[in-house]
């Protein structure tokens, strides 16, 4: 199963913010990766190149490939309403990035794995497919014999993110997809238009 498995910090440098999560390296270091670093002068970025930028900061935030992001555009574009918002909604309803918004796991690579390894269900079924779309009233749990995980325990124990679009039950550690979240709801520092812009070309 293909995915990105280099360095976090390199990329998040990249993009100029910590698409990752928090990285102490990254704080040290804000700045392009680069031989002369932060006092080296960049040219001026074509409307292009922002563009790509964007979408590559897009894949990379949710851990998705070319192809699979390609088609998620092509999904996206034909669906009703804004093609921007739905292609976000469409990587918030992934499988692996619930799994981190409840806070089973600290970071999206961590619940791709913890789905990999059948350590999650579906309405009472293992899925391990990290990128299994979900559909409103789903219910996502923390499999029976995986529910004393310490990896797991200890990202539900330092978790104080709240989602309106999802609603969590600390006692069973289930949680429910109530509805693809709205533009709004999404936390990332995404600027969708310009993917829209770049695949429209």
């Amino acid at each position: 199963m293909a995915r990105y498995t280099g360095p976090k910090t390199k990329i998040a440098r990249k993009f100029g913010e910590a698409i990752f999560g928090e990285d102490k390296s990254f704080e040290k270091r804000n700045y392009p990766p680069g031989q002369h670093g932060a006092g080296k002068r960049r040219g001026k970025k074509s409307e292009y190149a922002i563009q790509l930028s964007e979408k590559q900061k897009a894949k990379y935030t949710y851990g998705i490939l070319e192809r699979q992001f390609s088609n998620l555009f092509k999904k996206a574009s034909a669906s009703k309403g804004i093609t921007g918002e739905v292609l976000l909604q469409l990587c918030e309803s992934r499988l692996d990035n619930v799994v981190y918004r409840l806070g089973i796991s600290n970071s999206r690579r961590g619940a791709r794995q913890l789905v990999s390894h059948r350590h999650i269900t579906v309405n009472g079924n293992i899925v391990n497919i990290p990128s299994y779309r979900l559909r409103a009233g789903d219910v996502v749990a923390v499999r029976e014999k995986s529910k004393s995980l310490e990896a797991i325990e200890n990202a539900l124990a330092s978790n104080s993110s709240v989602y309106e679009w999802l609603s969590w039950n600390a006692d069973q550690k289930a949680g429910t997809f109530v509805k693809a979240p709205e533009r709004l709801q999404i936390p990332e520092n995404i600027k969708e238009q310009l993917i829209v812009e770049l695949y429209s070309k």
